[in-house]
């Protein structure tokens, strides 16, 4: 039952790094897009592609904090007392963005409107990096099973730096793909070229940081790197052929095809990470038998767990077919 538990939030972790990563990662493209004249046409696009569903994403974040709280309370204990600081700052970030993002639409004067787009788009860049060394901090093993550890190096280390950056570089290419596949379905090949060519860079930017991280998993974090290349290997590779596969794509694919590699492969390698984590919970010193609450209360969050599940995975899908097919647009 508590391995049950512990795939459910897992599930919530890897769907909110897919959906909000792509929301994270439009941010990161409104920040570098240049100026006011520049990048007026792409800043468009990321806002109309992001006002119907950079919300309701948010849903998946509160999902995996109850059931953490819930179902494995010491290990929520331990991961808050020690990693108190990423995790306040990604929450001002991800207040910050939200913020940045109502007010710019309402602003009138032009300073007004580059002081919130800039909350905006800069939080959307420091909070999934922050998000990334928090998941560094655990996978390492840096996050005692008493809580309350080192609240610097637990997440000032080569592994959460490492996971930060990769969070950042997987958000922006996810972003880049489908930004791609959405101006290709409105017909603006300008907006297409502009963010292909920013997939492309982000790709091989990943890629490199990536294969450099393999050197730096094997010196910090002997035993992760174990595993990611030992059971974790198939789903590494599955994320690499598919992020390859999308670069190759770009110019030919259905936008949905697009889509869909680039997701695979963002979600891939989450998995990998769950997998290679396996059965611990937190580093190798906490497995998730001895975090977990009593069965009866298991029993219970799984019944509440399948419900809002019922409730909020059809809502979304229509949300975002509805998105999808343009339905939701301003005018």
């Amino acid at each position: 039952m508590s391995t049950f538990a512990a795939v459910v939030l897992f599930v919530g972790v890897l769907v909110y790094a897919v959906l909000g990563g792509a929301d994270f990662g439009a941010g990161f493209w409104d920040l570098t897009a240049g100026g006011a004249e520049a990048g007026r046409r792409p800043r468009h696009l990321v806002d109309e592609s992001l006002a119907p569903v950079w919300e309701a994403n948010h849903v998946w974040l509160i999902f995996v904090l109850v059931m953490l709280w819930t179902a494995f309370s010491p290990a929520f204990a331990a991961i808050t007392t020690t990693l108190y600081v990423p995790l306040g700052l990604a929450a001002l970030g991800i207040v910050m963005r939200g913020a940045g993002f109502a007010f710019r639409k309402v602003m009138v004067r032009t300073d007004q409107q580059r002081v919130t787009g800039a909350a905006f788009a800069a939080s959307s860049v420091v909070t999934p990096f922050f998000l990334g060394t928090v998941a560094g901090g655990i996978a390492s093993g840096r996050v005692p099973t008493a809580g309350h550890g080192d609240g610097v190096t637990s997440w000032v280390n080569p592994t959460s730096l490492l996971g930060g950056v990769l969070a950042v570089l997987a958000c922006a290419f996810t972003a880049a793909v489908f930004l791609t596949a959405e101006a290709r379905r409105r017909d603006e090949p300008g907006l297409e070229t502009w963010f292909r060519r920013r997939a492309l860079v982000a790709a091989v930017v990943t890629g490199v940081v990536a294969l450099a991280g393999i050197a730096v998993l094997h010196a910090d974090s002997p035993r992760l790197f174990d595993d990611l290349l030992g059971r974790g290997l198939p789903l590494v590779l599955l994320s690499a052929l598919c992020g390859l596969a999308s670069v190759v794509l770009l110019r030919r694919a259905a936008p949905r095809v697009l889509q869909g590699l680039a997701v695979t492969a963002v979600a891939a390698i989450i998995a990998g990470w769950g997998v290679a984590q396996y059965p611990f919970l937190l580093g190798t010193h906490l497995r998730i038998t001895a975090a977990a609450a009593p069965t009866s209360t298991l029993w219970a969050l799984t019944i509440v767990a399948v419900v809002a599940l019922l409730l909020v995975v059809p809502s979304m899908g229509l949300l975002f077919v509805l998105a999808q097919r343009g339905r939701l647009e301003s005018h």
